[in-house]
């Protein structure tokens, strides 16, 4: 009797080494897998699925907005998931259909809110070179390139995104990151692989020692002659992309005001024959 309540004993703190209290670090700190079902899936979806950095990377390009913090986004996916379950079990009372349903659902935020980083990454780009431009007269005139930031943003009537995304980098430098990291802080928000090349050769330039001015330049060129290449290839699409608009709208009003006339007058009239 005694060497089975030793080995109880014993399995019983095996089983206490073993199962400690899972903790997630960063935005997802506050889960605790002892208070409830509802964090230990969450934790589940975090961990194994390998949501929180997809999350966390798209927290980041919308600017991290507080109303879509990490999450607060996962558990609007839950909603947006349950919702699309129940709503599709009481409509068609299939099952697979149901899953079905509570899978766009748990995608549907994501999906929207995909559309508003493009937005934001647009405008970004938009007012991009001209702060390229900007940095290399800045610079040229003789300051560092942080302070040649500032002065952009200081000098700004009307912040732009590029410019509100500049004063955020300045922030991180002045709290104590080291520039390349605030750079680098810098193109993970935008997402863009244009801001990415700008960081990288503001970085490896600091690090040479090499002039930063006549790098800018030829950035900034080779960025307007990408835009017009683009503008070029969205223009030869242009005829391609209205044809059908012009087949279904166009065509038919056009043929019914051409041929109006003549039905109307074998309609009155009859048959010339």
């Amino acid at each position: 009797m005694a060497l089975v309540n030793g080995v109880l004993k014993l399995l019983a703190k095996s089983q206490a080494i073993e199962a400690p209290a899972i903790k997630v670090g960063g935005p997802f700190a506050s889960l605790d897998p002892q208070r409830g079902m509802q964090d230990r899936f969450e934790i589940f979806l975090v961990e194994k699925m390998g949501l929180g950095k997809s999350l966390e990377a798209l927290h980041v390009q919308l600017g991290k907005p507080e109303e879509h913090a990490p999450l607060k986004l996962l558990r609007k996916k839950e909603l947006t998931a349950v919702v699309g379950l129940v709503a599709l079990l009481a409509v068609s009372k299939s099952v697979p259909l149901a899953l079905f349903g509570m899978f766009i659902g748990f995608n549907f935020p994501d999906a929207s809110l995909k559309g508003q980083v493009r937005k934001r990454q647009k405008a970004i780009l938009q007012g991009f070179p001209a702060m390229v431009d900007l940095a290399a007269l800045t610079i040229e005139s003789g300051l560092d390139y942080m302070a040649a930031f500032a002065k952009i943003v200081s000098v700004a009537p009307k912040k732009t995104a590029v410019e509100l995304e500049l004063e955020k980098t300045i922030n991180e430098v002045e709290l104590g990151y080291t520039r390349p990291d605030a750079l680098r802080h810098f193109a993970d928000r935008t997402g863009l692989q244009e801001v990415r090349s700008f960081v990288g050769l503001i970085i490896q330039s600091d690090e040479l020692g090499t002039s930063l001015v006549g790098l800018l330049r030829s950035f900034s060129a080779d960025l307007r002659f990408r835009r017009l290449t683009q503008a070029e290839q969205l223009a030869a699409q242009a005829s391609t992309k209205m044809l059908f608009p012009i087949m279904i709208f166009i065509f038919p009003t056009v043929f019914l005001l051409m041929l109006s006339p003549m039905i109307m007058n074998l309609v009155t009239g009859g048959m010339p024959f």
